[in-house]
C-alpha cells in the first residue's frame, strides 16, 4: 500500500517539491568555493561536457548553481543531465529543474544510444551536457563507455567534477549516495579538461575514471 501511494504521480511531485525545497536550504546555509574555475571559465561560452561519480547526483545540482555564479553562461544557458527513464529519473529531474537543469531520459539499458545522441546535439548548439558515467545502476566507479564516446563523437572534452560537504549523509544505495546537509561547508572541484580523440575513446576511459575519483578525494579533503 504504502509503495503503491509513493509512487503515485500527485505524491511524486509533492517530493520533488519538497527535495528542491530542502536543496534550496542547503545551498542557502552552506558556504561554498569552486576549485578548479579557471577549467570551466575556458568553456564559457563553449560547449562542455560535465562528469560526476553517480554518488554525487544531489550534490552536482548545488555545483552547477555554483559554477553557473560564478561563470557567466551565455545566453542563460542550462546543464542538461543524462537520467534514468525509471520514476527516480523523473522525480530528481523535476526536484534539479530550479537550481538551472533539464533533463534528457535515458539510461544504458533503456535508450542510452538514443541518451547520447541527445546529448551530441545539445553539445552542438553550445550547450552543456553532464554525465554520470557509473549510472544508473553501478557499479559504482565504474565508467560505462558513453562520457568517452560522447566526447569523442563531438570532440568536447570531458570535465571531470565533484562537489562535497562536510555534513553529508551517505544512502544504503548501491553507490552510498552523498546527501548534503545544512550549514555546512561545501566544495566544487573541476579537474582539467580530458580531450578523446575521435578514435581514442576505449583508451581515454581510465584516465577519466581516474580524474573522477581524485576530483572526489579532493573535494572530500578540501570539505572537511
Amino acid at each position: 500500500m504504502a509503495k503503491r501511494l509513493i509512487r503515485h504521480p500527485a505524491v511524486q511531485g509533492l517530493l520533488a517539491r519538497a527535495i528542491a525545497l530542502y536543496l534550496r536550504l542547503v545551498w542557502a546555509t552552506t558556504r561554498w568555493t569552486l576549485v578548479g574555475e579557471e577549467h570551466a571559465r575556458a568553456f564559457g561560452d563553449r560547449p562542455m561536457i560535465l562528469a560526476f561519480w553517480h554518488e554525487r547526483l544531489p550534490l552536482a545540482a548545488l555545483g552547477w548553481r555554483l559554477l553557473a555564479r560564478r561563470v557567466a553562461q551565455p545566453g542563460g544557458r542550462r546543464a542538461q543531465v543524462l537520467i534514468s527513464r525509471h520514476r527516480d529519473g523523473r522525480l530528481i529531474a523535476t526536484a534539479v529543474r530550479p537550481f538551472g537543469i533539464d533533463v534528457v531520459h535515458a539510461s544504458s539499458s533503456r535508450g542510452g544510444a538514443a541518451g547520447l545522441r541527445g546529448l551530441a546535439r545539445i553539445l552542438a548548439d553550445g550547450g552543456v551536457a553532464v554525465i554520470t558515467p557509473d549510472g544508473p545502476r553501478g557499479p559504482t566507479r565504474v565508467a560505462a563507455p558513453g562520457v568517452a564516446q560522447l566526447a569523442a563523437l563531438t570532440g568536447v572534452p570531458v570535465l571531470p567534477c565533484a562537489v562535497a560537504s562536510s555534513r553529508m549523509r551517505l544512502a544504503r544505495s548501491w553507490d552510498r549516495m552523498r546527501f548534503p546537509l545544512p550549514f555546512g561547508r561545501g566544495v566544487a572541484v573541476m579537474a582539467a579538461p580530458i580531450a578523446v580523440p575521435r578514435d581514442g575513446a576505449e583508451a581515454a576511459l581510465p584516465a577519466i575514471a581516474a580524474a573522477l575519483t581524485a576530483a572526489c578525494a579532493q573535494a572530500d579533503a578540501l570539505a572537511a
